[in-house]
């Protein structure tokens, strides 16, 4: 086999100063990373999710990134994340949830949002296959939800379990597997230990039928972001690899061997198989910004804040 790359790169969050919210440091990191992953000249650019910061409400963010990756010289293959489309899902409110924020139900991702990223990004999940590589990203926000938007997905990747294996298959999700470990139980989100290895993982029962998934479909590789911090571990004989983010970096202290750096990743495809190699920014930004983080409500957005107005 001739040797060839791809790029990975996720969680870029640029935002918009037409927003109620915006900080210009992400987006001049996105550019950086941007710049960076032309120079490479990859075969292909996969994003994992996180491409908005606001997209799950203003769908001129998705359209506007849209249209920078269609400027790419290089085909670019995405997967919806939280920021893009609304959170998991779940049945209770979680501790750090305060009265003047959304709570976690009214974060829940629905079909509306899922539509909309897929109108502007095409379908929710997809499969190619690339100089014997095939890859697979789908929408993991749909697990355990009960969505339509689930029972469809269900149904697509059943077809995927009956197609002849690829010599090498590598799936693009947003949320991380786990946090620990594929036997870990679903973290108590209420629990002020436990709320963000909740939010950043996969519960079950979607975790086992995504184990399943990517051991019949022959997985080499598995690559998530939504943490923000590059991690790789090792189960079941698949390389589950967290990918850092452009926009910033936490959980670092989640383990000893996590990376918070900001930058992205490449992959070098040869007949040893798949290897990955993390580039950092060759600069990052710190310019001042407005407005709130986290995850709000309507009514405490404050778009009188917003620097350029629709």
């Amino acid at each position: 086999m001739e040797p060839w790359t791809f790029a990975h790169v996720a969680d870029m969050q640029p935002g918009s100063p037409r927003s109620y919210r915006y900080n210009p440091s992400w987006i001049k990191n996105w550019e950086q990373a941007r710049e960076q992953i032309v120079a490479l000249d990859p075969d292909l650019l996969l994003v994992g999710g996180d491409l908005t910061r606001d997209g799950s409400v203003h769908r001129w963010e998705l359209a506007e990134m849209k249209a920078d990756l269609d400027g790419l010289p290089f085909p670019v293959h995405v997967v919806a994340g939280n920021m893009d489309t609304g959170n998991k899902h779940t049945d209770r409110n979680g501790v750090h949830r305060g009265l003047d924020q959304c709570t976690d139900l009214e974060l829940n991702v629905t079909s509306a949002q899922l539509q909309q990223f897929a109108s502007v990004f095409g379908p929710l999940w997809w499969s190619i296959d690339h100089k014997d590589v095939r890859f697979s990203g789908f929408a993991d926000l749909v697990m355990n939800s009960g969505l339509p938007e689930e029972a469809e997905f269900w149904k697509w990747a059943e077809n995927e379990r009956r197609r002849p294996a690829a010599r090498h298959h590598v799936w693009l999700m947003h949320y991380a597997m786990f946090a620990d470990g594929l036997n870990e139980p679903n973290w108590d989100i209420p629990s002020p230990g436990d709320y963000h290895n909740w939010y950043f993982c996969i519960d079950q029962p979607g975790r086992r039928r995504l184990l399943e998934l990517f051991k019949a479909t022959a997985t080499d590789v598995v690559i998530s972001g939504h943490i923000h911090c590059h991690k790789i571990s090792y189960a079941e004989g698949i390389r589950f690899e967290i990918a850092p983010a452009t926009s910033f970096g936490q959980w670092k202290e989640r383990w000893p061997d996590g990376d918070d750096s900001l930058g992205f990743l490449k992959y070098s495809v040869s007949d040893e198989g798949i290897e990955s190699t993390f580039i950092p920014l060759d600069q990052t930004f710190d310019l001042e910004g407005y407005g709130p983080g986290g995850h709000l409500d309507p009514h405490v957005r404050d778009y009188s804040l917003a620097w350029e107005k629709e």
